[in-house]
């Protein structure tokens, strides 16, 4: 069974950027979907990125545009690029694999 571990969160301002990292361990991505979601305080975990094996990405309407997904199957690692980060950005972000999720990594964004 895969294990997920984010790292990279931390304080931002607005406009800066961030990378976050899902290090997996337990079995290869190669050949599974990964995504990331987030979630703020009060709110419901949302979708923000998904990765598919045939290299598509797909995003949610809130961060096209600025945010990047990315794996590195060699490392068995996933990556979210986040540029122009905003406010609304601020959130938990968790690493997902089907059933399999990270303990997330906060990101806050100050303006």
């Amino acid at each position: 069974q895969v294990q997920l571990v984010e790292s990279g969160g931390g304080m931002v301002q607005v406009g800066g950027s961030l990378r976050l990292s899902c290090a997996a361990s337990g079995r290869s991505i190669g050949d599974v979907i990964m995504r990331w979601f987030r979630q703020a305080p009060q709110e419901e975990r949302e979708f923000v990125a998904v990765s598919y094996t045939d290299e598509r990405t797909y995003y949610s309407e809130s961060v096209s545009g600025r945010f990047i997904i990315f794996r590195d199957n060699d490392k068995n690692m996933v990556y979210l690029q986040m540029n122009n980060l905003k406010p609304e950005d601020t959130a938990v972000y968790y690493c997902n694999t089907d059933q399999t999720w990270g303990q997330g990594t906060q990101v806050t964004v100050s303006s």
